[in-house]
């Protein structure tokens, strides 16, 4: 029980820290002081306080595909095992529902940019959905992978499988999963150099373009749910990464938290060294992480 609310609680109250945490990073290294840490708790405040308007061209998806985005996400995070414990749920193919739970939040930010009727918004949307139909194959490939590796189908025992012991047998496979991993971990969340999440460019937006017409509450939902599936995402690469373990439930905590922590300072830095891709460049780079995965999985067998 104690580790349910433990995970409950890291995985609610964790992810605005992650932007907070890049966003810092990034400032750092354009020679700013930055905003605060918490800057991203006092944005959700100021939205959640605010009121929300509704275009009359809108139909009930425009206002039930932040909700449903979060549900899923919300859901997907409880499928994942975080500290090197298992999660709240758990069962066997439950790494097929976390597939899909992503294809679901999708699904409803597309067609709720489409319900508005924008040209704008569906630009955005076409890309959204053209970019995650190849960065879709490289997840479930790592997914199958180690499901191979571990012999099982529940996301709990395929992401505690990874130790020392495993990676030093399995290293080669071990490495191309993590790069590969990486490299739809900034797809997914729309960060550099596939996208710019603070860019106002109308020919480059991709992400942002789909929310435009959100505000107030919706906005916060929609932010606080990208920040969530950028915790959920970033814990499956770091129990692939980092399969660091002590046998105290505490310190196992704390070296999870830690290693959060340090995936935002590296997200961070990747996003201040690199430059965004061109958008002929982004496809090339997601099939890139899809061979990785798929060379990962015939090293398993062989």
């Amino acid at each position: 029980m104690t580790d349910i609310i433990i995970h409950c609680s890291v995985a609610l109250l964790m992810p605005p820290l992650l932007l907070g945490v890049i966003n810092k990073t990034k400032a750092a290294f354009a020679g700013r002081v930055g905003a605060p840490y918490f800057q991203p708790y006092y944005d959700l405040f100021k939205l959640f306080r605010k009121g929300t308007v509704f275009s009359e061209t809108t139909t009930w998806v425009f206002r039930a595909g932040p909700v449903i985005t979060l549900a899923a996400t919300l859901i997907a995070a409880l499928l994942v095992p975080l500290g090197r414990h298992a999660a709240p749920l758990s069962f066997s193919g439950d790494m097929i529902l976390f597939a899909y739970l992503f294809g679901l939040s999708r699904f409803f930010t597309t067609i709720a940019a489409l319900d508005t009727g924008s040209s704008f918004e569906g630009m955005g949307a076409a890309r959204e959905v053209t970019f995650s139909c190849l960065a879709e194959p490289t997840l479930f490939i790592t997914l199958i992978t180690l499901a191979r590796m571990s012999k099982s189908l529940s996301l709990s025992t395929i992401l505690t499988y990874p130790t020392p012991a495993n990676w030093l047998a399995a290293g080669a496979s071990m490495l191309l999963l993590v790069g590969a991993l990486f490299i739809t971990l900034l797809a997914e969340n729309s960060r550099i150099p596939f996208d710019d999440p603070n860019t106002h460019l109308e020919l480059t937006m991709i992400h942002e373009v789909m929310v435009l017409d959100h505000s107030g509450p919706a906005f916060g939902i929609i932010l606080y749910g990208a920040a969530l599936k950028l915790f959920v995402l970033g814990a499956v690469f770091v129990n692939v990464a980092l399969p660091l373990t002590t046998g105290n439930p505490l310190a196992d905590w704390g070296i999870f938290i830690a290693a959060m922590l340090g995936l935002a300072v590296t997200i961070g830095v990747v996003e201040s060294v690199m430059a965004r891709l061109r958008m002929v460049r982004i496809p090339q780079l997601l099939v890139g992480a899809t061979i990785l995965s798929a060379f990962a999985m015939l090293l398993v067998l062989r």
